[in-house]
C-alpha cells in the first residue's frame, strides 16, 4: 500500500465552481420573488434552523460535517449575468408582465451578496433529533435562497461522517481507508465523501484530489489487472516490488489466495503488506497470517477490502481475524444501509415591527419548535452525554441537576459577508469527532436494535411560544 502524507497542504476541499447561485430548487427563487413583491416581506428579518426530525433507522447518533463548504458557498454566492438571463426565460418568470418590480427583482439578484448571520455546531459534533445544528438569521430572501445548497452539502457529509464514525467504533485502532471513489454518486461526491470519512475517523483515502487538497494520507496498491498484465503472478509481484521497494503491498487473490501469499512472502522483508479482496476474509486472514509468520514476516500487514461495512468488520474481529487495515468503499460513500439523511430547514422566527414573532409547523409528525434558539449539550459527572437542551435566545439557563454540565453548541460562524474565522484544519475536526465519541454512553455504541436516545429538554419559554403559535393558528 502506497501512502503519501501530504499534510503540508492547506487541508481544505474545493469542489465545483465558486459561483453556484442556481444550484438550488426553483421554488426558492419563486418564493424570493413573492417576498420581494410584498412590501411587508421584502426585507423582513427572519431565522431559519436546520435539524433532523428522526435518526435513520440504523443510527444512534449523527456527526455534523459539511459546514466548511457551506460557508464557502455563502461567501462566494453571486448571480452572473448568464444566470439572470436564464431566469428571465423560464416559463414562470417569462409569463410575468414587464414591470418595474420584476426588473428591480433581477437587479436585486445581480447585486446580491449574502449578509446574514450563521450560527452552527462545529464539524465533528455529535447530535440527535430535533437539535438545531445550523441557524441562519437575515432577510427572508437570503435565508430562503440558501436552503437547498446547505441541506445537500451538510446532509451528505453528515451521512458519511456518521457512517465512518460507526466503522471507527467497531474497528478500534486499526487503520481505515476510504476506497469508495468509484462507487460514489459522481466525482464531486467522491471527494466530499473522502473528506467526511476522514472527519468521521478514517485514516486516509484512495481519492487523489481529496488527499491533495485536504493534506490527508493518500493510499493505493495495485488492481487485479496489474497482476494479469504479466505472464506470471511472481513476475508481477517482483516488478511491483522493484518499482516501489519501500511501499510494497501486493493484492494476492487474483488467482489462488494462499498460493499468492506464499509468492508474496518470497519477497522477504521488503513486503510491507498483502491485500485480500475476495472470499472468506476471516479464514483467509488466519491462513495468510500463518504463511507470513512462518516466513518471518510478522511485521507484514494484512489489508482487507470487498464490500465491507461496520457489521462485517465487527463480525470478523469478533472471530479474531488478524487484519490490520480495512478498505471500505461502497458501503461508506453511499451509506448503503441508510442512504439518505432527511435533514430539514425551517422558518422559526420573523421580526415584525421590531418584535420577534415565533413561527412553527403543526403538521402531524412534522411539527417544529418555534423561536430562535440556543442548543446545549448536557453531560453528567462522568462526561457522558445525558441530554440536549433547547432554550430561546437570551433565555436564562434552567437549573441543572447536581453533577450536570451544560455546554453551548451553536457558535457564530458567518457574519458581515464572510466566515468569522479561517476554516479549522481537518485534523482538528477529526480529533473533535474522536473526543465526542468518548462522550457517548455505552448503550449508544452498539450497532443494532432500538435504544433510548438522550432526552431533549425544552425550556419553559419555548413551551410558552408553542402555545402562542397554536393560539394564533386557531384564530387565523
Amino acid at each position: 500500500m502506497i501512502v503519501t502524507d501530504t499534510r503540508q497542504r492547506h487541508q481544505h476541499l474545493d469542489v465545483g465552481p465558486a459561483r453556484m447561485a442556481l444550484a438550488t430548487d426553483f421554488y426558492q427563487l419563486t418564493m424570493m420573488y413573492a417576498y420581494f413583491a410584498s412590501p411587508a416581506l421584502a426585507e423582513t428579518e427572519a431565522t431559519y434552523e436546520m435539524f433532523v426530525r428522526r435518526l435513520p433507522k440504523n443510527r444512534r447518533f449523527l456527526v455534523a460535517a459539511g459546514l466548511e463548504q457551506g460557508l464557502a458557498y455563502l461567501r462566494d454566492l453571486r448571480f452572473t449575468g448568464e444566470d439572470i438571463d436564464y431566469l428571465r426565460t423560464t416559463p414562470t418568470f417569462a409569463a410575468l408582465a414587464a414591470t418595474a418590480q420584476r426588473d428591480a427583482f433581477f437587479e436585486r439578484l445581480r447585486a446580491f451578496r449574502f449578509g446574514a448571520t450563521v450560527r452552527s455546531v462545529p464539524e465533528g459534533t455529535i447530535f440527535f433529533p430535533n437539535e438545531p445544528i445550523l441557524q441562519v438569521s437575515g432577510s427572508m430572501i437570503e435565508g430562503q435562497l440558501v436552503e437547498t445548497f446547505l441541506l445537500t452539502m451538510i446532509n451528505y457529509q453528515t451521512l458519511v461522517a456518521s457512517k465512518a464514525a460507526r466503522i471507527r467504533l467497531v474497528s478500534g485502532e486499526r487503520d481505515l481507508i476510504d476506497f469508495g471513489s468509484r462507487r460514489a454518486h459522481g466525482p464531486e461526491a467522491a471527494a466530499l465523501a473522502a473528506r467526511a470519512a476522514y472527519v468521521g475517523g478514517f485514516n486516509g483515502t484512495s481519492n487523489v484530489m481529496a488527499a491533495m487538497q485536504l493534506g490527508i494520507p493518500v493510499v493505493g496498491t495495485a488492481a487485479h489487472a496489474f497482476t494479469m498484465a504479466f505472464g506470471r503472478e511472481t513476475e508481477a509481484f517482483a516488478h511491483y516490488h522493484a518499482t516501489f521497494p519501500d511501499s510494497t503491498v501486493l493484492l494476492i487473490d487474483t488467482y489462488d489466495t494462499l498460493r499468492g501469499a506464499r509468492r508474496a512472502a518470497a519477497i522477504g522483508e521488503g513486503l510491507k503488506g498483502v491485500r485480500l479482496d475476495s472470499g472468506d476474509l476471516t479464514q483467509l486472514a488466519h491462513e495468510v497470517r500463518a504463511i507470513l509468520d512462518e516466513a518471518g514476516l510478522q511485521q507484514t500487514r494484512i489489508v482487507a477490502s470487498s464490500d465491507l461495512n461496520e457489521y462485517k468488520i465487527a463480525e470478523m474481529l469478533a472471530a479474531g481475524a488478524p487484519i490490520d487495515t480495512f478498505g471500505v468503499g461502497t458501503e461508506l460513500v453511499t451509506s448503503k444501509d441508510d442512504p439518505a439523511l432527511a435533514g430539514v430547514y425551517k422558518l422559526v422566527e420573523k421580526i415584525e415591527g421590531g418584535r420577534a414573532v415565533p413561527t412553527m409547523k403543526f403538521s402531524s409528525s412534522k411539527n417544529t419548535y418555534p423561536g430562535r434558539k440556543e442548543l446545549y449539550r448536557i453531560t453528567g459527572a462522568d462526561g457522558k452525554i445525558l441530554a440536549g437542551l433547547l432554550t430561546q435566545a437570551g433565555e436564562p439557563l434552567p437549573t441543572l441537576a447536581a453533577g450536570e454540565r451544560a455546554e453551548p453548541l451553536l457558535q457564530r460562524m458567518f457574519d458581515a459577508g464572510g466566515p468569522t474565522a479561517p476554516p479549522e484544519p481537518i485534523d482538528d475536526l477529526r480529533a473533535r469527532t474522536r473526543a465526542q465519541l468518548l462522550t457517548l454512553p455505552d448503550h449508544l455504541l452498539g450497532m443494532e436494535g432500538d435504544v433510548e436516545l438522550p432526552e431533549l429538554r425544552v425550556s419553559a419559554r419555548t413551551l410558552e411560544l408553542m402555545d402562542v403559535c397554536e393560539s394564533r393558528f386557531e384564530v387565523s
